[in-house]
């Protein structure tokens, strides 16, 4: 996994070829069901998605709760902070969803993909730890690969050796991502 910082280039490159995979998503079911992006009428589909996330993919879901903001704090849906009943349930809604291996990608990996992004995606609601761990292999995760049980051990390792200030560190301070 190398000495990538997740204020890395290829961090930021990773994380917005996700945005803009769950963009495309997005679009294309917007297209196939006659509805333009960002009218009333794309609301509507995106709660129809969530109404049964199991029948969607991952990416998908991910842009319909893009759609929606959470009506208890006026957070994009699924991205307030913990705590917010809403978002807690809509965050749990994105891992109701399919996945469906890339082809050249290892098997399991889109799991991890999504799991990995949508910590990266909703970073405060989760511990330094978890973050920078998952954060950390996204770019590996992207191209298709998985890391093996002894590196994610031994990352695991290194990460639990850091403070948390040190992990902070890693963190980008933008929210441009």
């Amino acid at each position: 996994m190398g000495n990538l910082r997740i204020n890395d280039p290829r961090f930021r490159s990773a994380l917005q070829e996700i945005e803009d995979s769950i963009d495309t998503a997005w679009n294309t079911l917007c297209a196939d069901s006659g509805v333009t992006p960002g009218t009333p009428e794309a609301q509507e589909l995106a709660q129809i998605v969530l109404q049964d996330t199991s029948e969607f993919g991952w990416r998908v879901v991910d842009g319909a709760l893009k759609q929606l903001t959470c009506t208890e704090c006026g957070s994009g849906l699924g991205a307030g902070p913990l705590g917010c009943t809403a978002c807690d349930l809509a965050n749990g809604f994105r891992f109701a969803a399919r996945e469906t291996d890339r082809p050249d990608a290892m098997s399991r990996n889109e799991h991890a993909l999504r799991v990995s992004s949508a910590v990266a995606r909703t970073r405060h609601r989760y511990t330094p730890r978890a973050r920078t761990g998952y954060e950390i292999v996204l770019p590996m995760l992207l191209a298709g690969k998985i890391p093996t049980t002894p590196q994610a051990q031994r990352a695991k390792d290194r990460i639990n050796k850091l403070t948390d200030d040190q992990l902070e560190q890693l963190i980008p301070c933008d929210e441009d991502l």
